[in-house]
């Protein structure tokens, strides 16, 4: 049986640290602060805005709602980015995506500065992600499944790792930065073909193709680190379940993160944290 990663330790190690971290930004006289821009009440967005409270308030970090009517036009949602963006004391920003379909999403993450794009959707963040430059930050997601790696003394250096899914919040990422920690990396996609065949010859897989249970037995070989990033609605069972199926998986893999309390469970942390670091660079 695989070892469980499970993600609540660390989330927990993350803000044991930036508790002290943002204990000494007050003490300098500054408060970190993330604003939170929302339109309309999707379900998913709320989830993860009140998920990013609470890790908040656990930590110290200081949480400006800024939450739009559905029906706000282009115009004021846009002058209202940039007045948030422009406030000085506001070192972080979060901008909950996707936009509605009449506002221009691309026009609004060249708003966003990348030293306050701590969610990485800008593509001075991305750019920052693909030339392992520090600018910007990555997406959470992708940096919460590094962190649980590191956590759990997964080393990718000399690894051969594969990455289902090429997304910009995920795949792509966390593909640039597995290399950058110097592993080989396989990105699969939609049209690769033998997906499985490429699965088993990895040492770690990570699994983000936003599909249920997709990943089975025959993608995992024995002893591999498998992260499964995916979070997919099962209407069989009534619950939130991956894009491995968990059950067959862990019979044959090394170490699994469970969903849910896996690498979701760590998004919110590293929400924050790039929040800190986003404050502690303002004072620079």
């Amino acid at each position: 049986m695989a070892d469980i990663l499970k993600g609540a330790a660390v989330a927990d190690a993350i803000c044991g640290t930036l508790a002290k971290d943002v204990k000494e930004l007050n003490d300098k006289g500054l408060t970190p602060t993330l604003a939170i821009v929302r339109i309309g009440e999707n379900s998913g967005d709320m989830a993860y805005e009140r998920a990013a409270v609470k890790r908040a308030e656990k930590v110290g970090v200081h949480i400006k709602s800024c939450a739009l009517p559905a029906d706000i036009s282009e115009d004021e949602f846009l002058d209202t980015l940039r007045e948030v963006c422009s406030d000085d004391s506001v070192h972080a920003v979060l901008m909950m995506r996707p936009l509605p379909a009449h506002i221009n999403d691309a026009k609004a993450r060249a708003i966003i500065p990348a030293a306050k794009d701590v969610d990485g959707c800008t593509d001075i963040s991305m750019a920052g992600v693909f030339t392992g430059a520090d600018i910007g930050y990555p997406p959470c997601t992708a940096a919460a499944a590094m962190e649980i790696l590191h956590h759990y003394g997964v080393d990718p250096c000399g690894k051969r790792a594969v990455v289902i899914g090429r997304s910009l919040v995920i795949g792509k990422p966390v593909a640039m930065m597995l290399m950058k920690e110097n592993a080989t990396v396989t990105n699969c996609h939609t049209k690769t073909k033998d997906v499985a065949a490429l699965a088993r010859e990895a040492d770690i897989l990570i699994a983000a193709a936003g599909k249920l249970r997709s990943v089975t037995a025959d993608y995992i070989k024995p002893g591999q680190v498998v992260i499964d990033i995916g979070i997919n609605w099962d209407e069989d069972k009534g619950g939130i379940a991956g894009d491995v199926d968990f059950d067959s998986a862990e019979k044959v893999a090394g170490a699994i993160t469970p969903v849910p309390g896996g690498v979701g469970s760590v998004t919110s942390s590293i929400l924050m944290k790039h929040t800190v670091d986003a404050a502690k660079k303002s004072l620079r």
